[in-house]
């Protein structure tokens, strides 16, 4: 399943990378995310909820940031399984500044398998693009807070 979103931030790259690759960041915007532990470098385990339909099933996750391009691009991949099955995907996420703001763009592919994949597939789409806007809004929201002082 494709999976493609643009977003807009009224920030420098730099700021918005730093928030995309923030682990405390990206726990409190990955919607149902419970958690969010390094393993390793650019690698993390996390406990994540995600409801398609009636199905709510909770899922063990690896998280991995690859081939990274500091400020300008890197790759999502992602491997979780649950009880109602499993879900994998990979996502280019690319940064592009343009005076003031930055625009992220996201390209992805992912698979879901076993009983909620049966169940929901006509919602997958609908629900990965969803997740997705909601981790950018929140994402938008974090970096307007005002920040501690050095």
């Amino acid at each position: 399943m494709k999976v493609s979103g643009s977003y807009t931030f009224p920030a420098s790259a730099a700021k918005v990378w730093d928030s995309l690759t923030d682990p405390t960041v990206l726990a409190g915007c990955i919607p149902g995310c419970e958690g969010l532990n390094a393993v390793g470098d650019d690698e993390y385990q996390a406990v994540m909820t995600v409801t398609v339909g009636p199905i709510r099933s909770r899922y063990n996750a690896k998280i991995s940031l690859r081939d990274k391009d500091q400020h300008r691009s890197f790759r999502l991949v992602l491997e979780g399984s649950g009880t109602t099955g499993f879900a994998n995907g990979e996502a280019l996420i690319t940064l592009t500044e343009q005076g003031d703001q930055t625009t992220v763009d996201v390209e992805g592919d992912s698979q879901v398998g076993g009983p909620v994949a049966r169940v929901g597939q006509r919602m997958m789409g609908t629900v990965s693009k969803m997740l997705m806007d909601r981790f950018f809004a929140c994402l938008q929201e974090s970096m307007q807070q005002p920040q501690g002082t050095d």
